[in-house]
């Protein structure tokens, strides 16, 4: 699917796509005529005022590219809180992280959820760089939980030292930027993205990148003969992103929700084109030329190489486990059991919701969660039902 085949964008939404596309030539000039693919991504993502990210286009829910699981139902987020109040107790109480927070409709929910289940944290703190998610974040707090808005708190780094309680990151390694390869006949060549005529192009070459060569290597080996012809990505931050989140945790449990494999799964040699996707208007497609900053730019989590640096880090790994096990793990069945079968509309839509979160087709097995600990040593709730880490 190319350009001409998405709705076209407004006249203003363009003129911001084009200024993006004239700063990214000139970081393309400052850099001797190619960007990485990765902070090309960054850039189209993040760019200050003009990124996806922060630019201020609705991306969340009906109205905007993409539903995250919060959007679909709050049972996501009464499911999670229950993991929540398992950690926060072990620890003795603590905070409640968010990094990432979207349309903020996560936050709001958790917040009404641990205050039933009496185990509150002493602070919700969202880790958002964007300002515009920032203000529309605060909004929905402000709709759904006014009571409780006090509590929360922004913040611009991950906190220094000391944290105790419960990290929750739901879709923030799929929009990490990522380094794409190549593997032709034995050579291993890295994506970038260079300026023709008024555009952007992406063309394949020698690689610059630190680490990326030794990466793409190790999977050109696990593929051996397959990766004759073989592209994909590697997420060479995560490991860094990972070291900074663990100095910040003193006790506590972190929960990565995201769509992704194992390695085994995500270098599979059929998928020898990779995971990367674009989002726009609720379209899926393959091109991140399309529309720079103005598009949703993600791919799949290698949850393998996330566990392997979380370890590194000094985090345990405390399990792995489908969406769809980990909601069931924690308490979604007892959820929908309670709910009242008389009002025949609402609980055709729970219903509709539970099959969207977990049936395999929809979300139940292409998202994951990793659990990582850090100074509690009792088995996670949401993984009790279903512990893949031996496909780690």
């Amino acid at each position: 699917m190319g350009a001409s085949q998405l709705p076209e964008p407004a006249a203003d939404a363009q003129a911001q796509s084009l200024l993006l596309i004239e700063q990214v030539r000139r970081a393309i000039a400052d850099q001797g005529g190619r960007l990485p693919f990765d902070q090309y991504m960054e850039m189209a993502l993040y760019q200050p005022g003009l990124g996806y990210y922060t630019a201020g286009s609705r991306k969340f829910g009906p109205g905007g590219d993409f539903i995250t699981s919060p959007e679909i139902s709050s049972l996501f987020a009464k499911c999670v809180a229950r993991q929540c109040r398992q950690v926060l107790a072990l620890v003795g109480g603590g905070y409640l992280l968010e990094v990432g927070a979207g349309s903020g409709v996560l936050a709001a929910d958790l917040l009404a959820e641990l205050e039933q289940l009496g185990q509150l944290p002493e602070a919700y703190l969202i880790l958002e760089l964007s300002p515009d998610l920032r203000a529309r974040q605060c909004e929905m707090l402000q709709t759904k939980v006014p009571t409780l808005v006090d509590r929360v708190r922004w913040l611009d780094t991950l906190p220094e030292a000391g944290f105790r309680g419960v990290v929750v990151a739901n879709e923030l390694l799929d929009a990490m930027p990522v380094h794409r390869f190549r593997l032709e006949q034995g050579a291993i060549k890295e994506q970038f993205v260079t300026s023709r005529d008024e555009g952007l192009a992406l063309v394949w070459d020698r690689p610059v990148s630190p680490g990326f060569v030794e990466a793409a290597a190790a999977v050109a080996t696990q593929l051996g003969k397959a990766g004759a012809d073989y592209e994909s990505e590697i997420n060479l931050r995560a490991p860094a992103w990972l070291q900074e989140l663990a100095k910040a945790v003193d006790a506590g449990a972190v929960l990565l929700i995201d769509y992704g494999y194992s390695r085994a799964e995500y270098y599979h040699p059929e998928r020898s084109r990779g995971t990367l996707m674009c989002h726009y208007r609720h379209r899926a497609h393959p091109d991140p030329m399309v529309y720079p900053g103005l598009q949703d730019i993600t791919a799949h989590v290698d949850f393998s190489a996330v566990a392997e640096a979380a370890l590194a880090a000094g985090f345990a790994v405390t399990g792995f486990s489908t969406q769809a096990f980990f909601l069931m793990g924690n308490g979604l069945d007892d959820l929908v059991a309670a709910a009242d079968i008389d009002d025949v509309v609402a609980h055709m839509e729970l219903i509709q919701a539970v099959k969207r979160l977990t049936l395999p087709s929809e979300m139940g097995e292409r998202f994951k969660v990793l659990g990582l600990s850090l100074g509690i040593d009792q088995p996670l709730s949401g993984f009790t039902l279903q512990d893949m880490r031996d496909r780690l």
